[in-house]
């Protein structure tokens, strides 16, 4: 496989994504269903933001791994978010997540009106290998 980023500004940078990933001759892509605070048995999680957000990345790692990808080949995330401003007070979480991984992805954020019950972020993947 080989991954290429397209980056015409440097702006992105200082905001973990980048503008475009080119792939070419992929073994597989993984479509990673939105990740949320839910735990095991299945229970959403009524925390604030910062432990929702550390436990809906340890989840979207679960899924990557157990299908055997690796996070530092994730090439897009989408983040939906019920408040903007509480996800940005941890953004600092996110960012690190993405370092520790080395990820370089596309991203898109939004915030929504409502996530399933009391759930505050959702981030859904796209994987190659």
């Amino acid at each position: 496989m080989e991954k290429k980023e397209i980056n015409p500004w440097e702006w992105q940078d200082k905001r973990s994504y980048v503008q475009a990933v080119e792939v070419k001759n992929p073994e597989g892509t993984l479509y990673v269903s939105g990740q949320t605070a839910i735990n095991a048995a299945g229970i959403s999680s009524d925390a604030d933001m910062r432990s929702q957000l550390i436990q809906t990345l340890a989840n979207l790692e679960k899924v990557v791994k157990e299908s055997g990808y690796e996070c530092k080949n994730i090439v897009r995330l989408n983040v939906y978010t019920t408040s903007e401003s509480e996800l940005f007070a941890c953004f600092d979480i996110f960012q690190d997540w993405i370092a520790k991984h080395g990820i370089r992805q596309t991203s898109t954020l939004l915030e929504v009106k409502t996530l399933f019950e009391t759930l505050k972020v959702e981030v859904e993947a796209t994987v190659v290998k």
